[in-house]
């Protein structure tokens, strides 16, 4: 009779090889964390965290981050064809729609909120060449980008920095400081 004992160091060594590489959600929520600027269960930041029992196949280059839409937003791997969506914490004071359509008059959650301040004028207008810039600790880094979309003062928009590593650019989420100038948000 013949053991199996002898093949059971072989079969250790090749189950990690077979294993199927899985996206790190760890990194993927901390790198979205960072380009929203806001942690999990802040207001602005993640709902939730990732959900780790995810098994989402390794994307070949930089997952894409799209906007916020809808209380949410989509990372996507266009390479392989994977899209999750998270939920985004409710900034303070922002009603859902549902709520201010239902509650006009009636003296309910749309009563209790503030008016809405008036839009500040964009300073910073899609196409235009910005510096975004990246300081902490008593030192800064800037890059050159281009803005994606029209900002004021304080508001969050996409930038595309040129070319560096990626061949594309690379989106990223930035703050508004002043004309020609957005800044990371959590760098201060």
């Amino acid at each position: 009779m013949r053991s199996i004992f002898p093949l059971l160091p072989l079969l250790a060594i090749a189950t990690p090889a077979a294993a199927a590489p899985f996206q790190n959600l760890e990194a993927l929520e901390s790198r979205l964390i960072n380009a929203l600027g806001a942690g999990v269960g802040e207001p602005g930041g993640l709902a939730t965290p990732i959900d780790r029992r995810m098994k989402l196949a390794t994307c070949p280059q930089p997952v894409t981050i799209d906007p916020p839409v809808m209380g949410a937003v989509a990372l996507r791997c266009p390479a392989i064809g994977w899209r999750i969506r998270v939920p985004l914490q409710r900034l303070q004071g922002a009603a859902p729609a549902s709520y201010s359509a239902r509650a006009q008059g009636a003296g309910g959650y749309a009563a209790m909120a503030q008016p809405a301040a008036a839009k500040a004028a964009p300073v910073v207008r899609r196409g235009d060449p910005v510096d975004l810039i990246a300081e902490t600790g008593g030192f800064s880094v800037s890059v050159t980008a281009t803005a994606q979309e029209d900002g004021a003062p304080g508001s969050r928009i996409r930038v595309k920095t040129d070319k560096g590593d990626h061949p594309q650019g690379q989106i990223l989420f930035a703050e508004v400081i002043d004309a020609g100038r957005v800044r990371l948000p959590g760098f201060n």
